[in-house]
């Protein structure tokens, strides 16, 4: 399967939201050993929440590595350089399914992105060789694939009319492993581990916000997929969107869209 492509502009258009799982990630870093840091951003986006790592690290050197061009761009005009507290921020290219660090880091974090690499278990014991010690490895991911977000996409993707050109595109199945998991195979790599779950109630506005959210994210494969005809790829998008409106029915207030995450620190012994 072809990786997705990327809308940097759809993606930001609920950055807030996006935003507050990766806040609440970092507050549960430790102190960083390096002075000044070295900080690895795995899947950094169009790097609005790698510019959050420079205000907790003033002086950090980041660097945000994707494989998405049109996110690298977006984040090199607006993030790349010496950052106020003397710190710089740069982006790289790199598939995170074949990146392997060149140098030691203090902090290796991936912000909504493990869930894109098939089998990214098997990379940890590399990427935490590359922590120095007292240094962390963090990252949150979306845990909600059997929601009807997920559920209802992968299973209008299996019925008759789509199911030759999609079927294999949206199987996700394993993309996300269970809390315990992630808890065990860190612990044995000899981390302190903290691993939680939490579920934001996210309040969207207009019209049919869930649509609109899943279009920067979970349905990019799809409109991947379909992009060569556009007339099927908007059939489709239709009747998802009929699918979403019943599970997501809207109130005076907005559309509440439950959305349940899982986050992991591992921190070496000093």
């Amino acid at each position: 399967m072809n990786s997705p492509t990327w809308d940097p502009a759809q993606y930001l258009r609920h950055a807030g939201h996006r935003a507050r799982p990766f806040a609440d990630l970092l507050a549960r870093i430790p102190g960083l050993p390096g002075d000044p840091p070295r900080i690895a951003d795995l899947g950094c986006g169009p790097g609005n929440v790698t510019a959050v790592l420079a205000e907790r690290w003033p002086t950090a050197h980041i660097t945000g590595y994707d494989n998405s061009r049109a996110m690298l761009d977006k984040a090199l005009v607006e993030y790349a350089g010496p950052t106020p507290g003397g710190g710089s921020l740069d982006f790289a290219d790199a598939d995170l399914r074949t990146w392997a660090p060149t140098g030691t880091y203090d902090l290796i974090v991936s912000n909504a992105a493990l869930h894109w690499v098939p089998g990214h278990l098997q990379a940890l014991p590399v990427w935490l060789d590359a922590v120095a010690p007292g240094g962390s490895f963090a990252f949150q991911v979306p845990d909600n694939i059997d929601a009807p977000l997920h559920a209802l996409m992968r299973e209008l993707a299996a019925t008759p009319r789509w199911r030759a050109r999609l079927a294999d595109v949206l199987r996700h199945e394993d993309s996300v492993h269970a809390p315990g998991v992630y808890l065990d195979r860190l612990a044995r790599l000899g981390c302190a581990a903290d691993v939680w779950q939490t579920t934001y109630f996210h309040v969207l506005q207009g019209e049919d916000p869930v649509l609109d959210w899943v279009k920067g994210t979970g349905l990019r494969p799809a409109l991947t997929a379909l992009a060569d005809d556009p007339e099927a790829r908007d059939a489709f998008v239709t009747e998802y969107r009929d699918l979403l409106r019943e599970a997501y029915p809207s109130a005076p207030y907005g559309t509440v869209l439950p959305f349940r995450r899982l986050f992991a620190v591992a921190t070496k012994e000093k």
